[in-house]
């Protein structure tokens, strides 16, 4: 007996789970289906993000923080801890009941808004009455009808061609968020948002971490004057990181890793190492989801092709997410879940790729939005720029933490933000700021003129803004 609804979402990670309550909001009957699996058994709905993605890995960053400033900042502050010890166990036990907390909280607010879940595997069949129809096997087997259907599967980890992930000694994110004791050694390849938190977790616990990148620049996609003190900020930790390589043959066995590799120099070198994770990227999720039973288009990657409005080439099936064109980033997966409900209800959902955020979530962190300063100069677009240090910041220097600088850049006509990019202390957090700054077209005489609390980090945002006129009042 099939059930028939007005909207059901495949995947519950942060693009589905978002578009199935926003569309329950604007009253229509809604199912959510979704594989994800705990270690009892039962559903844990949030998809990578939650899951073995960006949850765990901030629970397990802020475990390892903690670590490194006892170890090596308390007694700054007057504080003596002796003997200091990390629990990995504990730490990762922390990490599962975090998890455990946001899987709960997604069944709650689907339960809160009246939406129908299934524990299970979703793919497209053939179509019934002018209906969708979605086969969820598992656990809950069931046919449902559709009127409309968002794919949301989300991606995963992409292995190296004849090296597959055996999650024991060669990781994925997945395996590297449960690593049971800290190894002596450990190697990473790829220099990614991934490969640096992971590496930064570990290292902090005492192991000692290479990271090889393929790249012959450091973090690319970042300014690079904010890249180069990112950079400078690693090496002083102890970060080991070779960029310009070519990896070779991996061979994995009882007692480790060796990956085989060629330096920027041309030389040929050998990394020996306890565990290996593999950072180098993903890949859509679509096997399974039959897409080829209703004609669904994929492109070369296998990602669902999709329209401005993330509508597909067939008329009432909509994708969102890493399994989409745009950048892999759970918050932009959110806004276009919540945008393709929209749309769905006749309204006009808007999501702006120019102001979507990027945070690197390592000590220092890195955050940014909108162009950087060699975007700008290959466009050919005049524009000002202006950087303001924590260093003379009085907030991080009361924290401790004066690693960093927020950096400026602003059209040279008429000053409108092209681009904020931050380096330091809770960039995470201050980056919002010039989100909607430049969700609004603040020029940054704006930012320059709003009051900011003090002493706060904040400051260095104005202040950074004020430098783009060449004012800053603090340095």
């Amino acid at each position: 007996m099939s059930k028939e609804f007005d909207v059901v979402v495949i995947g519950a990670g942060p693009g589905g789970y978002i578009a199935a309550i926003r569309a329950a909001q604007l009253g229509f009957k809604v199912a959510c289906i979704d594989e994800w699996t705990n270690a009892k058994g039962g559903p844990a709905p949030g998809g990578t993000c939650t899951n073995v993605g960006c949850i765990p890995s901030k629970a397990l960053l802020q475990s390892s923080e903690h670590f490194d400033q006892a170890l090596h900042h308390f007694a700054d502050h007057g504080i003596s801890a002796k003997s200091v010890t990390m629990d990995v166990g504990q730490m990762l036990a922390r990490k599962d009941a975090v998890v455990q907390q946001n899987n709960d909280g997604i069944l709650y607010l689907f339960k809160k808004n009246k939406i129908s879940f299934f524990h299970g595997r979703g793919a497209l069949d053939v179509s019934q009455g002018g209906l969708h129809t979605v086969q969820v096997s598992g656990a809950q087997a069931e046919t449902l009808l559709a009127k409309q259907v968002i794919i949301a599967t989300g991606s995963s980890a992409r292995a190296l061609p004849g090296t597959p992930f055996d999650e024991v000694q060669v990781l994925s994110n997945d395996g590297a968020l449960r690593i049971g004791a800290v190894p002596k050694k450990l190697a990473l390849i790829g220099s990614g948002v991934i490969g640096l938190e992971m590496g930064s977790v570990w290292r902090r616990l005492g192991a000692d971490v290479t990271i090889l990148e393929g790249l012959p620049t450091f973090l690319g996609a970042v300014d690079q004057q904010i890249a180069k003190e990112a950079k400078k900020a690693f090496d002083k930790q102890g970060l080991k990181i070779e960029l310009g390589v070519k990896v070779g043959e991996i061979k994995s066995g009882k007692k480790g890793v060796s990956i085989a590799y060629t330096n920027a120099k041309g030389e040929a070198q050998t990394l020996d190492a306890d565990k290996l994770i593999v950072s180098i990227g993903r890949v859509p999720n679509t096997t399974g989801l039959n897409a080829q039973a209703v004609g669904l288009a994929l492109d070369e990657r296998g990602a669902i092709v999709v329209d401005a409005e993330c509508k597909t080439n067939v008329p009432g099936i909509w994708a969102v997410g890493d399994v989409v064109r745009g950048p892999m980033l759970a918050h932009k997966a959110e806004e276009e879940g919540v945008a393709v409900a929209e749309r769905i209800a006749g309204q006009h959902g808007h999501v702006n790729f120019n102001t979507i955020p990027w945070v690197i979530y390592t000590s220092p962190e890195i955050a940014w939005v909108g162009r950087t300063e060699q975007q700008l100069q290959a466009d050919g677009v005049a524009y000002k720029a202006g950087t303001f240090p924590f260093l003379a910041n009085g907030r991080a220097r009361a924290l401790g933490d004066t690693t960093g600088m927020v950096k400026f850049l602003a059209d040279a006509a008429s000053d409108e933000i092209l681009g904020v990019h931050i380096v330091g202390p809770l960039a995470s957090e201050l980056i919002s700021e010039a989100v909607v700054a430049m969700e609004f077209k603040a020029s940054a005489e704006d930012i320059a003129r709003i009051c900011h609390a003090h002493p706060s980090l904040s400051e260095a945002t104005k202040e950074a803004a004020l430098a783009v006129d060449k004012r800053t009042l603090n340095f």
